[in-house]
């Protein structure tokens, strides 16, 4: 096998299980530590207060993250507003990707406005085809469409096998948030 030396991925981390996000943080965390800049921009979060927020202005110089969303499709029940935030989200997500600062973009929770047709997956496929070539783009959310799976370069599922929160246990700082 003929290795290629380098090249920037599509990283997809998709399934039911909890650990989509906390993967792509863990990536960020570990680029940070070679001074690379990361970017990350939340499709879904938005005004809420969680741990990578706070963690995220300790690494402010090589670090950003960008809140876009405004809670989850079942929460909002809005569906022309949540195409309204995920297309304007997407547009700042192509930004940042064309702009050449960053070593890594996270697309967080993407997955869920593909699912839900918030965004034309065709559109952000044919984009991310483009990308820049020493670029990394990670996409987090459950349902990954097969489009977007074709065209990554590594897909990891996260598959739920126990969680708390089915016995009762509600969602834990710094676990799920």
């Amino acid at each position: 096998m003929n290795k290629k030396n380098k090249k920037g991925l599509i990283i997809v981390n998709t399934g039911d299980g909890k650990g989509k996000t906390t993967a792509a943080l863990g990536t960020a965390f570990r680029a940070l530590g070679y001074d690379y800049k990361v970017c990350m921009v939340q499709f879904i979060k938005g005004s809420w207060n969680y741990g990578e927020l706070d963690a995220a202005k300790k690494f402010s110089d090589n670090f950003e993250l960008i809140p876009m969303g405004e809670g989850f499709t079942w929460n909002t029940k809005d569906k022309e507003r949540d195409t309204m935030v995920a297309q304007r989200t997407w547009e700042l997500c192509k930004e940042k990707i064309l702009s050449g600062k960053y070593k890594i973009v996270v697309l967080d929770e993407i997955n869920i406005a593909l699912r839900y047709n918030y965004l034309d997956v065709h559109d952000v496929m044919n984009f991310l085809k483009k990308k820049p070539q020493d670029l990394h783009v990670i996409l987090t959310g459950r349902n990954a469409p097969p489009e977007i799976i074709e065209i990554a370069d590594l897909v990891t599922e996260m598959k739920e096998i126990k969680h708390p929160f089915k016995s009762g246990v509600k969602a834990q700082k710094g676990i799920e948030y």
